[in-house]
């Protein structure tokens, strides 16, 4: 009963004309940048972070909210007709969505994809409701040791399953958790690693730094590979799949709801590994798996419905450990920290308008995404031939603008170029930017969490294996650590031998 109250104060909360409006804008931007391969979330919600400061949390959080699963929409579409994925989560659907294409398919494919995106999407804002309040009155039994070896144990997932080195993904970690340092430190009052800089003084912006490395650098690495992108001309045809293809559909949609949501909570890559999870299974659980890759139509379904399962999945650590599971989510934990909003399984206790108006507003932008795809299909197909002249300016021209507008600094747009400079050298010789992020919004909160378990310990460091928690959380990133070196060690030990022989 208590849940079915707290949703209607959502409600009342989520159609205030104010949230109604950026609830819209925001799924309307996540669509946009879902179209326009290259241009991802974690880039757009730095970008605009900055436009939300005058707002309320709620309202912010609400539109920002809005451009993370919204974008997972949107990629559909470059994935169907152009064989190109505009997110990550979407390399999946070019499989047997472009093929269906090909066929002149591309209605259904692109129909499916929406309305299993739609159906996905409000099963898992059903699932964050009912377990959000019962997961963190747990969480309220969590210690600073038990926090610490859970952000230790997220950092390590995400540098593992980066697509490059994991070698390079720890190193980017490193400097991340290196650079959160910089400035005052948050026991002794004391400036430090600030090179002799006053504006240093408070530490490295946030905004700036997400701006360079994901709207900056993003900007210079296509200039050097400009992308060709040609729109698979075909007729659309009808959107709605046939009775046939809804029979095929919805089991896959069904489970693709259930698989991405729980891989969404799990700290790592949730969004990118369910599509993948999800197309194995329903390829083995299919009849006619020879199917598979020549336009299947449960091969564009149950991905789709995963990667908006995970989503919404995603969204269950930030709110009751304050441990993003993914980059896009850093940055919305970074946005929170900017509002001044304490982020932890303190907050649906102290903020409960804040968790319940974004849950009620995700109802709401599932609606509202629905609407905009189904119908504005041949609208987001004309924005896809947006030439990267035009594109990429005004790119720049917002990170300019909203790294200045912070503090009306021009220090700001500085760091923001150096990090421009600094993620696109990063990418050319493939150091992926999400543990940097990753670690740089959690050290903060990964600092005090270590100095005051060993404060409360007297320095001992066993506070960390005696707990059964902070033990396991810690000894499962060990693990994935060492799994990671065997093969390294295995080649190494070979090739000693041979040289011994």
């Amino acid at each position: 009963m208590d849940v079915m109250q707290n949703l209607f104060s959502g409600f009342q909360i989520a159609f205030q004309p104010t949230n109604l409006l950026y609830c819209f804008i925001g799924v309307f931007i996540g669509n946009l940048i879902g179209v326009l391969p290259g241009v991802g979330p974690s880039a757009t919600i730095a970008l605009l972070i900055p436009l939300t400061l005058h707002e309320s949390p709620v309202t912010a959080i609400i539109m920002l909210a809005g451009i993370y699963y919204g974008a997972q929409y949107g990629g559909t579409i470059t994935s169907v007709l152009v064989n190109i994925p505009g997110e990550a989560s979407s390399v999946v659907t070019c499989f047997d969505g472009y093929q269906m294409a090909q066929k002149g398919k591309a209605g259904p494919a692109l129909g499916i994809a929406a309305f299993g995106s739609f159906i996905a999407g409000t099963l898992s804002v059903v699932g964050l409701m009912f377990l959000a309040f019962p997961l963190s009155g747990i969480a309220l039994k969590f210690g600073p040791a038990e926090y610490f070896a859970i952000m230790c144990l997220g950092l390590t997932i995400l540098s593992f399953l980066t697509r490059g080195s994991m070698i390079k993904a720890l190193m980017m970690a490193v400097l991340g958790l290196f650079l959160s340092y910089v400035g005052m430190d948050i026991f002794t009052g004391q400036v430090r690693f600030n090179l002799g800089l006053l504006e240093l003084s408070g530490g490295i912006g946030l905004v700036p730094m997400l701006m360079g490395l994901f709207g900056v650098s993003e900007v210079l690495v296509n200039i050097e590979n400009p992308e060709k992108r040609d729109v698979f001309k075909t007729n659309m045809g009808s959107l709605l799949p046939n009775r046939e293809e809804w029979k095929r559909s919805l089991p896959a949609i069904g489970r693709g709801s259930l698989i991405g949501f729980i891989l969404g909570i799990i700290p790592g890559a949730g969004t990118i590994l369910a599509p993948f999870v999800t197309y194995g299974i329903e390829k083995k659980l299919s009849k006619h798996p020879e199917k598979f890759g020549t336009g299947a139509i449960e091969g564009v379904a149950g991905p789709e419905a995963a990667n908006n399962a995970a989503a919404g999945g995603s969204f269950i650590p930030l709110f009751i450990l304050g441990v993003p599971p993914n980059v896009t989510i850093a940055v919305l934990l970074g946005a929170l920290m900017i509002h001044g909003m304490q982020v932890g399984p303190m907050l649906l206790k102290q903020h409960p308008e804040l968790f319940w108006g974004t849950v009620a507003s995700m109802y709401i932008g599932n609606i509202m995404l629905l609407i905009l795809n189904v119908p504005m299909i041949g609208l987001w197909v004309k924005i896809l031939k947006v030439p990267d002249r035009i594109l990429f300016p005004l790119i720049l021209l917002f990170s300019l603008i909203g790294s200045f507008s912070m503090n009306n600094s021009m220090f700001d747009v500085f760091v923001m170029l150096t990090f421009g400079i600094f993620g696109y050298l990063a990418k050319l010789y493939d150091f992926e930017a999400g543990p940097l992020v990753l670690a740089f919004v959690l050290g903060d909160t990964m600092e005090q969490a270590l100095r005051q378990s060993l404060i409360g310990s007297d320095g001992s460091f066993l506070i960390f294996v005696s707990r059964p928690i902070s033990a396991a959380a810690l000894g499962i990133a060990a693990l994935l650590l060492i799994s990671n070196f065997l093969p390294f060690l295995r080649k190494r030990k070979n090739s000693l031998i041979k040289q011994g022989a």
